[in-house]
């Protein structure tokens, strides 16, 4: 059996403030980078290629091609299979953008889980009681009330009005 990698993407870019920058990954997560410690870990010279990515009217031409960041303004030399140069834009790998990012305090993120939670316990039920209602598992409420894995839709809506015996709304503003 072949295990299966999960490769971090970037599905999104949520917003950018300065040269910070939030970035909803495939797994759902908003994460923040903050580029000002980014750069100053990599300690950015003037000669190097990141060098105008340092001021701010560079910076904000950021846009999402290929689920990473990339920025156009800022051209790279690479040489193709053929032995030949050609001019790409400057990106940077997804997983080096997670790496150096942390969890974005998002609201909407953890408001499914919390939900949940609260209205488990207002019902008096265990997480095991809920799950059996619901018709899924402990560990899946679990997961879902500590926001450790995405819900699918009619999941969620079965947790609401069969386990909770709540009716299920949803309203996008």
């Amino acid at each position: 059996m072949r295990k299966k990698i999960n490769i971090p993407r970037i599905i999104k870019i949520d917003k950018i403030e300065g040269f910070t920058i939030y970035c909803m990954f495939n797994n759902g997560e908003i994460r923040l980078v903050n580029f000002e410690q980014v750069f100053n870990e990599w300690k950015i010279k003037p000669s190097d290629l990141e060098y105008p990515l340092t001021k701010q009217e560079e910076f904000k031409k950021v846009k999402l091609r290929n689920h990473t960041l990339s920025w156009d303004n800022i051209e790279v030399k690479l040489i193709n299979e053929e032995g030949k140069e050609g001019a790409h834009p400057y990106e940077l790998s997804p997983d080096i953008i997670y790496n150096y990012s942390k969890p974005a305090n998002v609201k909407q993120v953890e408001g499914f889980g919390r939900l949940v939670r609260n209205a488990r316990i207002k019902a008096g039920l265990t997480q095991e009681q809920l799950a059996m209602r619901s018709g899924t598992t402990r560990f899946y409420i679990s997961r879902l009330e500590n926001n450790r894995t995405d819900v699918e839709l009619s999941t969620f809506r079965k947790i609401i009005e069969a386990g909770l015996g709540k009716k299920f709304k949803l309203v996008i503003e």
